[in-house]
């Protein structure tokens, strides 16, 4: 009889099923941090002597930085942002997943707030600098504010933790238009070569911009090991202080000059009888209308120097005499309609100014309130108005005595002061620059200028694109430390719209179809970029606890140029493989 071999049962796979991790754009940003070695130099700086943690204080650091520009969730739902993505693109296990809290966090921006932060933000612009090959000739400084609500009694006035000196969170001029609450002072500095910021500085809510830049220069010539660069800024730097500063110590500076010196006085009393010798020097397409008139920029150097000896160049803006002449025709139409307002009061049955005193004081806060007080002025008409009533009560008879009452009635003209607004129209769309450097044209001197608005780009992505404010933290310490990681936030940023364009530039690229709609886009944004890649995600289908099959996301031909000119290699989504 034949041996029958016994057949064996074989199990059921299991039930299927499908797991998805999103992957969205954080290969593009490992690959960024990558270049930069950023946790490499966290680790070094940011101890991890608290065992407590379970997780290393520069790998939440960096996870926490992550957020910020993919996520912008609070930091007390780090969890629950980070559980959906691939663990491996966090950097993480699947254990560490769960250990994310907002306690390890706030522990973790406790040990970064104890490191040398000046030493690490060194070493990381340096890694910045020398990895993409920035040019640091010119640099541009400019500060905003970080506005909080709540009361931080705590923080109102400078403190010693852990032997470190905190900041004060306090009242001070709000650049936000929030007087009403607290502040710190944010200050940058960035690079014309792409506006990538090199420096940060936080500072208390009432410091003033005129405190700040002496110690910001030397801060940079220390950082550059040279003094030669042009730092650019405005015309809060134009204090004699600082000019002196950076002059003696061999540096190069270019601000305004402010309203409030003689200089500027001189200049537009000498161009009421004289013509400036206006050199055109730039002419741009109109910032609003396509068919509108263009810009036109002409520059001067003033036939006075300085108090100090400074140069002085001169810069007439077509755009901006237009605006100068609509924005004092405005005022002057507001103050009148103001004026309007109050003779209209004056003339009421009950009309409650008693004195010439009164409505003089009105009038001018009017005109003060409209910012017309220049161009517009105003006399009074003063008449008395006498009324007579019974003196005592009863029906009136022919015998009734009366009383006169003596009444001062008020009546209110103005006219347009002709010969201010005449001299203000000499001077329409002119403003000074004042420098050291004798070696530029004044046309060098206007385009080296005109890159200070892209400082205010990097604050406006501060503020609007990674929601700085409001701060969810009440440790004044953890604050400044989470500063720290925002400015690491607009490091990258800038670096990857840096190379995009220039990629861009090198292929010839003029544009790419970002916005929706597949409209054009010729200067993408880092914020527009990321964007991109935000519904990517991999898929595993499982049968039990066995893996089957793995898809991986289907990059689009638009997604695979923009990875090819950032230099990030297609394989970069293909974990788990």
């Amino acid at each position: 009889m034949a041996h029958v071999k016994p057949v064996q049962a074989v199990s059921p796979p299991g039930p299927w099923r499908l797991e998805s991790r999103c992957l969205g754009a954080l290969p593009v940003v490992n690959h960024f941090l990558d270049r930069l070695q950023l946790e490499a130099l966290l680790s070094r700086y940011v101890s991890h002597r608290n065992r407590r943690l379970r997780l290393p204080p520069a790998t939440a650091l960096v996870l926490l930085l992550r957020n910020v520009l993919l996520g912008r969730a609070p930091v007390y739902a780090l969890e629950e942002w980070a559980t959906p993505f691939e663990p491996a693109q966090l950097r993480l296990t699947a254990a560490q997943v769960s250990l994310l809290n907002d306690d390890r966090v706030g522990r973790a921006l406790d040990e970064l707030f104890d490191a040398d932060r000046a030493s690490l933000l060194t070493e990381v612009v340096v890694r910045a600098v020398q990895e993409f090959r920035l040019d640091l000739q010119q640099l541009h400084n400019d500060s905003t504010t970080v506005t909080f609500s709540g009361d931080y009694r705590g923080a109102t006035t400078e403190t010693v933790r852990r032997g470190q000196r905190t900041l004060a969170i306090t009242h001070g001029h709000n650049k936000d238009h929030r007087p009403d609450l607290k502040q710190l002072l944010f200050i940058l500095t960035i690079s014309a070569d792409g506006a990538v910021p090199v420096h940060y500085r936080a500072a208390d809510g009432n410091t003033t911009d005129d405190q700040t830049h002496i110690h910001t220069w030397d801060t940079l010539r220390g950082l550059l090991g040279r003094a030669d660069f042009l730092y650019v800024a405005d015309s809060k730097l134009c204090t004699r202080e600082a000019l002196a500063h950076i002059a003696s110590h061999g540096g190069r500076f270019l601000t305004v000059l402010p309203r409030t010196r003689r200089e500027d006085r001189w200049f537009r009393d000498w161009v009421q009888t004289h013509t400036p010798n206006w050199q055109e020097v730039r002419r741009a397409p109109h910032p609003r209308r396509h068919d509108g008139p263009p810009d036109i920029y002409r520059v001067t150097d003033s036939p006075m120097r300085s108090a100090e000896g400074y140069r002085i160049v001169w810069v007439y803006s077509s755009q901006k005499a237009e605006q100068d002449q609509r924005a004092r025709q405005g005022r002057i139409e507001k103050g009148i309609l103001a004026l309007e307002a109050l003779e209209t009061r004056l003339r009421a049955p009950r009309c409650r100014f008693r004195t010439r005193a009164a409505v003089a004081e009105c009038a001018a806060s009017a005109l003060s309130a409209a910012g017309a007080e220049r161009w517009v002025t105003f006399t009074i008409e003063e008449r008395r108005d006498d009324t007579f009533r019974q003196a005592r009560r009863g029906r009136p008879g022919p015998h009734t005595p009366y009383v006169r009452r003596e009444r001062y009635r008020f009546g209110l003209h103005w006219q347009p002061q002709a010969d201010h607004i005449d001299y203000d129209a000499h001077t329409d769309g002119m403003f000074p620059l004042i420098s050291n450097c004798e070696e530029l044209s004044g046309a060098e001197l206007l385009a080296k200028y005109k890159y200070q608005p892209q400082l205010e780009k990097r604050h406006e992505q501060l503020k609007t694109v990674h929601t700085v404010a409001p701060v969810f933290l009440k440790s004044v310490a953890r604050i400044e430390a989470l500063l720290f990681v925002y400015f690491l936030a607009l490091l990258l940023d800038a670096l990857i719209e840096r190379e995009m364009r220039r990629a861009m530039q090198a292929a010839h690229i003029e544009s790419l179809p970002l916005y929706p709609e597949t409209r054009l886009c010729r200067a993408p944004t880092t914020d527009r970029l990321l964007d991109l890649f935000r519904d990517l995600q991999r898929h595993d289908l499982y049968a039990g606890q066995r893996r089957m099959q793995c898809f991986h996301p289907n990059l689009s031909d638009l997604q695979t140029q923009v990875l090819g000119l950032l230099g990030v290699p297609n394989s970069a989504y293909d974990v788990g493989r």
